[in-house]
This record gives C-alpha cells, structure tokens and sequence, in this order.
C-alpha cells in the first residue's frame, strides 16, 4: 500500500508552506506529493494569503525535490486547453526527472470559474474524453511526425507534439463517483482509478464497475492502479485526535466514519479494509499543512506497518 500526501492550497496555503510539506513528505518516506487544482476557497476558511497556480507549483517542487512523484488530484479539464495543458505537463515532467502524474477531470466548481472569469461550459463531461484523447495523443506521437485532431470542441492541425515528457508514458488518473461515464472513460484512458471520499463499500462497488469497463474495453483490468482519497487525522491518544480534528473544523466521529481517524492501530486497520477490496494506494488529505508531526507520526506508526 502506497501512502501519499494530498494537499488543498486553496484553503490557505503560500508555495513556501507547500514546499515544507513535499520536502517532508520527502524526507519521511512517502510515495508522493499530490495537490489540488483549485482557485477559490471552500467552506469557512479565508484562504489567505490567496490560490496558488497547481502547475506552477509543480514546477517548482519538481526542481526542489529528489525521489517523490508528484501530481494533480485532478486538474480541472476547464482551466487549460489541452494542447498547453500536454506541453505544460510534459515540460515540469523534464525538470522533475520523470516524476510527474497528471490527475485530469472534467472540472466542477462554478464559483471559483466566476471568480476569475474562467468559462464554464455545460458540457464539460464531453469535453474531457477530448481533452484525455489530445494529451494523451500528443504525447504518443512519434518525433518528427504530425497529430491531428478533430473533435467537437477541439481542433488540431498539424501539431508537432512537442515536446515530450521525460518518462516513456506519464501516468494519468482519472476519477470519481459516477456509474457509467466515468469508468468508461477510465478503462480506455487511465493508468489509475481513484475514487474520492468513499466508504469502503462504495469504493468497491466502484472499483468494480472500472474493472467492468475494462473487461468490456478488452483491457485486463489489472492493468489500472486502484486507489482512494481520505483525509486522515491521526492522534497518538484521543485527545492528540480530538485537537488535530478541531484545528482543521472537523468532528472526531464525522472524520472516523468519513476518513482515516483515531489512533495509529485504528488508522491502519481501516487502511487495511481499502486494501482488501483492491485499494493499492491511499491519498492522505492533509489539512494542516503547519502541523508536520501530524506526517512524522503516520510515518513512524502508520506507514511502517503497512511496510
């Protein structure tokens, strides 16, 4: 079970403070550094001193780091053309010596698109099957020949599909809830599926749909990487949980049913349950970004026994 670090910037957070926690999330043995792609805050936090771009950041870890891989959860498909979106990707792949995944979805936060004029299709579901066609095509395309294409909301003439990423081929994530379009578009596009927030139960019945879709793609459907995002807080003794809880606004009970909560022994005991119905990899959503004994202590107790 790989354990990663997945981080919310828009909640609040400068780049210096995200670099602290990728080079903790380094320096303490975790598989990678993951953050969101959002401009706008949520929920009753300022967000001060305001968002961080998801790519750019990127981009300056990938020179700030070693070993780590790091990623999206998930881009939103409504803030990039996807032809800038391929050279953006494949350029912070180059500078981060072939460490880059790219988490891509279809985009869902109408606010923060009015808040800084970012167009807000209705159809954005059909436009990331495009989107996923383009990048993906793009960067499959052999050196020194052409991509062409020609969809309903893009178009592409002649491009010479540069540059290329560092790695052979960029993992690319796709994820979510949804029954039918989304594991579809995961059997063909995807090299992992991760569901979002999702009780256990749910979890499998979705993991089972991906690998439906799969099967029906003629895919082998162990070819994906099956994973989840949680958000964890993590206590030495009940009151080191109740104050993590309330630093990020959160109920102790809420987060144990929702997420990964309690003690060390707790936590991965639950862990193990994901495991069981195929989860290989779990994304700690990570509230705190001041707080790193929070990711020293799941290192240390949590971690090292999934290891």
């Amino acid at each position: 079970m790989d354990l990663r670090i997945f981080t919310e910037p828009q909640q609040g957070a400068t780049y210096d403070t995200l670099l602290t926690v990728a080079k903790a999330t380094e320096d303490l043995g975790f598989d990678a550094f993951f953050r969101s792609d959002h401009y706008l805050r949520m929920g009753n936090v300022d967000g001060l001193p305001g968002p961080t771009d998801a790519w750019i950041t990127l981009a300056g870890l990938a020179r700030e780091t070693k070993r780590i891989r790091l990623g999206t959860l998930m881009t939103a498909g409504t803030f990039r053309l996807p032809g800038v979106l391929a050279i953006q990707v494949a350029q912070v792949d180059q500078m981060s010596g072939g460490r880059i995944e790219l988490g891509l979805g279809a985009g869902w936060f109408e606010e923060e698109h009015k808040a800084y004029g970012i167009p807000f299709p209705k159809e954005k579901f059909a436009r990331l099957e495009e989107q996923l066609a383009i990048v993906t095509g793009l960067w499959a395309t052999e050196v020194g020949k052409t991509f062409d294409f020609h969809g309903t909301y893009y178009d592409l003439t002649g491009s010479p599909a540069l540059p290329k990423p560092a790695q052979r081929k960029i993992p690319v994530l796709i994820g979510g809830h949804g029954a039918t379009r989304t594991p579809r578009l995961a059997a063909r596009y995807a090299d992992e599926f991760n569901i979002p927030f999702a009780s256990v139960e749910d979890s499998e019945r979705q993991f089972g749909r991906v690998r439906a879709a799969a099967a029906e793609a003629g895919r082998d459907a162990d070819d994906l990487v099956y994973s989840n995002a949680l958000v964890v807080c993590v206590g030495k003794d009940d009151q080191e949980v109740a104050r993590r809880a309330a630093a990020i606004g959160r109920e102790v009970d809420e987060l144990k049913a929702n997420g990964l909560a309690g003690s060390p022994a707790e936590v991965v005991d639950k862990i193990g349950r994901y495991a069981e119905i195929g989860s290989r990899r779990i994304y700690l959503q990570v509230l705190d970004l001041g707080d790193l004994d929070h990711l020293e202590l799941i290192s240390s107790q949590v971690q090292s026994q999934l290891s």
